[in-house]
């Protein structure tokens, strides 16, 4: 006997692959299980060849698919196509077996089945209001919902093909199964190819709230500074006569005005300690020559593939790679001259990547030395000085006009005792008051497993705040808290402390999503999580975005920003969000495209934009957003227009995957 689908796709030139029937089952909710098992059964069978090529009709001839063999989304009338599904569950009975029949089980055609999915679906679209970016959603203009819906479809294309095993690319792990969020490392090569890529590279992303400029410069960009500019030096604890020195010593740059005698090869084995070698000389007489020796800082200065992958050897290990990079990174980075270039470039990949505002954190703990000065400077003037000069000369060029300007949230390491934090704390409050535009808060940084938590370095906090009103400047709190695995540890208990001294954003708060009484004082204090998932991925935290903690916050309705971290040193290779928020969009189904704009709007409401804001004044900017007053305000209906302007450019550049139930 014929089924009912049969009936529909039954000539052979009317075939339909799965994948285009379950896509539209899934886009208008309408429920794959009411089908026949029969006609189950045929779709199943159906050619892959066939997919998005070949036109779907019914018996009568009424085109119900439209067939492209240039391989574009094909187009459906939806009134037609829920008819033939009617049909095909108004058959059903026909295909029931006897045993089915005499055991009485219920079929998906009967009413009381189609009634509970009913109350199945009502049940999800209430959990999905209580999301944090659900009022967002609800204010999507029809060009920005038909922008969503056609990035929609190619994810969920690249799914069925960028994401499977039938191109046997070569990855750093052999057999690999690919999928969509899978670890960082092995998909970085493939979703950079990506329609979707290129979609959120374009996308206007707003501001960059947490990211360590000492991890933001690429090591290669470095090592060809250092190899150009007269006068650096390296030098290293050990000879590096070996592999397994190279791999281990520690070594740093400086610049060196005074003349020196160059001594003996760094390589060799009658290398001194501490001597400064010329960075050129070290260069040409490394064991493969300058890229030899390029290839060999990157290697020390960045958190290789293979390392990321290898999570059974735990946080501790790869946190002490993590910390070797960035001493490394910053004694590069530390001389005038380098430092000046440096920033150019970081401004111009951040603007390029679709953002307007950055929130850099700095640890200053590495020296800084001034263009042909024979000895560091002591304090931090100077390079903040710096600074501020490469902000207006960008700012000042066509390409840096549209970016709003960037900020230092002052950061100390954690591991510091009390009296080189107070020393550090003081430094703070010195800079604040010779640039008081160029400081947004404070906050303490190291891995908080092995450094002091926030409960043992209260009294220090307290002085801190105590000598901040004593000499007129206002330093609020951007905490790190919970970038652990803990559960009740004093790491994680840093969110309790976090909270309690008044932290304005919350940098990673991996674990909070155990903590459900924090998340509402979160919510209540209109707190924001500074999330990091690549990072977090690559520091061992979570396998892979997939079983990243920060979709139970999105659900309980935490405000949250995507935010790269190191991108330097964890191998991204390109400053900006992009790879953050792809990652993101392909791994959480709930997401899409609206849920990367609300947080790209999250990032620009929360920014520090005004350094001597108060909390009264900090708090109601967030909750009035782009409907109240001020610098925020102005900001957020900036990137609103940007937002409607790149939704306008996906339906222009990929109209291909528009459709006809599509609002515009």
């Amino acid at each position: 006997m014929e089924s009912a689908f049969q009936k529909v796709v039954g000539s052979a030139s009317c075939k339909l692959h799965e994948i285009a029937l379950i896509g539209y089952l899934r886009h208008t909710r309408l429920l794959f299980p009411s089908l026949s098992p029969l006609a189950k059964e045929a779709y199943l069978m159906i050619d892959e060849s066939a997919i998005y090529k070949y036109p779907l009709i019914d018996a009568k001839g009424n085109l119900l698919i439209q067939g492209n063999n240039s391989g574009g989304t094909p187009t459906l009338s939806l009134a037609i196509f829920k008819s033939q599904l009617d049909t095909m569950a108004f058959d059903t009975a026909s295909n029931v077996s006897d045993w089915e029949i005499a055991e009485g089980l219920p079929q998906f055609a009967d009413p009381f089945i189609q009634k509970y999915y009913e109350g199945r679906e009502a049940l999800i679209e209430q959990e999905k209001a209580q999301r944090s970016d659900n009022s967002f959603r609800q204010s999507l203009t029809p060009l920005a919902a038909t922008a969503c819906a056609i990035v929609s479809r190619i994810r969920e294309e690249e799914h069925q093909t960028i994401w499977t095993d039938n191109d046997k690319e070569e990855l750093s792990v052999p057999s690999i199964n690919h999928y969509p969020g899978m670890m960082f490392a092995l998909a970085k090569k493939r979703m950079e190819q990506s329609k979707s890529f290129q979609i959120v590279r374009r996308m206007p992303k707003g501001a960059l709230l947490h990211a360590h400029m000492d991890a933001m410069i690429d090591s290669d960009f470095l090592v060809d500074q250092v190899l150009a500019v007269e006068g650096m030096v390296i030098q290293s604890s050990q000879a590096l006569n070996s592999a397994e020195a190279r791999r281990h010593a520690s070594v740093t740059f400086q610049y060196c005005k005074s003349p020196y005698a160059h001594g003996s090869s760094i390589w060799s084995d009658d290398y001194t300690p501490g001597t400064l070698i010329p960075a050129v000389a070290a260069a040409e007489s490394f064991p493969g020559g300058r890229e030899g020796f390029k290839a060999w800082i990157m290697s020390r200065s960045t958190i290789t593939p293979e390392e990321s992958l290898d999570h059974h050897h735990g946080l501790d290990a790869i946190w002490k790679k993590f910390g070797s990079c960035f001493v490394i990174l910053g004694s590069m980075l530390r001389y005038e001259p380098i430092f000046r270039a440096s920033l150019q470039r970081l401004f111009r990949q951040l603007r390029d990547d679709g953002l307007q505002w950055a929130d850099f954190r700095m640890a200053f703990v590495t020296k800084y030395w001034k263009e042909g000065q024979a000895d560091p400077e002591e304090r931090q003037e100077a390079l903040f000085q710096a600074f501020g000069e490469e902000l207006e000369k960008f700012q000042a060029t066509e390409e840096g006009k549209s970016w709003w300007g960037c900020r230092f949230i002052w950061t100390t390491l954690r591991t510091y005792g009390k009296r080189e934090l107070v020393d550090h704390m003081k430094q703070c409050i010195a800079i604040k008051k010779a640039f008081p535009h160029l400081i947004a808060g404070y906050d303490l940084v190291g891995q908080e497993d092995l450094g002091r938590p926030l409960a043992d370095l209260t009294p220090e906090l307290f002085w801190f705040k105590k000598k901040c009103m004593e000499e007129g400047v206002n330093i609020p709190f951007f905490f790190h808290a919970g970038e652990c695995l803990g559960d009740g540890d004093e790491s994680d208990q840093n969110l309790f402390d976090a909270i309690l001294l008044g932290s304005r954003r919350i940098g990673h708060g991996f674990s909070l999503y155990k903590h459900p009484l924090l998340i509402e004082l979160v919510k209540q204090k209109k707190i924001l999580i500074e999330a990091c998932p690549i990072s977090n991925e690559v520091l061992r935290l979570t396998s892979s975005i997939k079983s990243h903690p920060l979709p139970a916050l999105l659900s309980r309705g935490v405000s949250v920003a995507l935010c790269n971290d190191d991108p330097a040193v964890l191998g991204v290779g390109k400053n900006g969000l992009t790879h953050d928020f792809w990652q993101a969009l392909q791994g959480w189904e709930n997401l899409g495209l609206e849920g990367l704009g609300s947080l790209a709007e999250n990032s620009v409401r929360y920014a520090a934009f005004e350094p001597d804001q108060d909390s009264k004044g900090w708090t109601k900017d967030i909750k009035d957003g782009k409907y109240g007053e001020g610098v925020r305000a102005t900001r957020m209906r900036e990137w609103a227009a940007q937002w409607n302007e790149f939704c306008q450019w996906i339906i222009m550049e990929f109209a291909d995957y528009a459709s006809d139930e599509d609002e515009v």
